[in-house]
């Protein structure tokens, strides 16, 4: 038998990269849930992930940048094909299934904490905003909306509705309970939201 003379294997610099940016999502996230947004700091951060500061600074340029890709991650690599809602044909089914969901995260501490930090950021940061906006409001909103479509082709949404307009109607009410805890997000409040909407643009 030959010796083995092969020369061992480097290690490969962009699989420990990605390795060290995971660390990095998972610590801002974690972070985040524990001590809220304004306790947490790049510092912290790079300490919990493993990480100089330099190395988090080298990808994203401020604290929200870091909150808003650790945000990004979670909705990463369910649907290789992009989001899609559920069309079983039935409309109203349909909508229940997505706002339950949607309430449901917004009751997971885990989900709803870096969620109002990044709300915080869009707010004063115009920059942070465009990019929530063309790398996941603007794609939901789309693959919603797609859905609503499917919906005026079977009769079941007005065919001439706003389709902008049908998303505010479901969703703003729901945002702004949660974002004022003004009152509880219940699977009933949900399923009131969707049935109040298509009452509304009704074909």
């Amino acid at each position: 038998m030959l010796p083995d003379v092969s020369q061992p294997r480097k290690p490969n610099p962009a699989r420990r990269s990605e390795r060290s940016r995971q660390a990095v999502l998972a610590a801002a996230r974690e972070l985040v849930s524990e001590l809220g947004y304004a306790k947490v700091s790049i510092e912290a951060i790079a300490a919990r992930a493993g990480v100089g500061k330099q190395t988090i600074y080298r990808w994203w340029p401020s604290k929200g940048a870091v909150i808003f890709d650790s945000f990004l991650a979670l909705s990463e690599g369910e649907d290789e094909d992009g989001v899609r809602l559920p069309d079983t044909g039935d409309i109203e089914a349909d909508l229940k299934t997505v706002m339950r969901a949607t309430v449901a995260e917004f009751a997971d501490p885990a989900f709803e904490a870096p969620v109002r930090a990044l709300n915080m950021e869009i707010i004063a940061d115009p920059a942070l905003a465009e990019a929530y906006r063309e790398k996941l409001a603007g794609p939901v909103d789309e693959a919603k909306k797609d859905r609503l479509r499917s919906a005026q082709r079977a009769g079941q949404l007005a065919a001439d509705a706003d389709l902008d307009l049908v998303l505010e109607v479901l969703y703003a009410p729901l945002y702004r309970r949660w974002l004022h805890r003004s009152g509880p997000l219940t699977p009933q409040y949900a399923d009131a939201l969707v049935e109040t909407t298509l009452r509304a643009f009704a074909p």
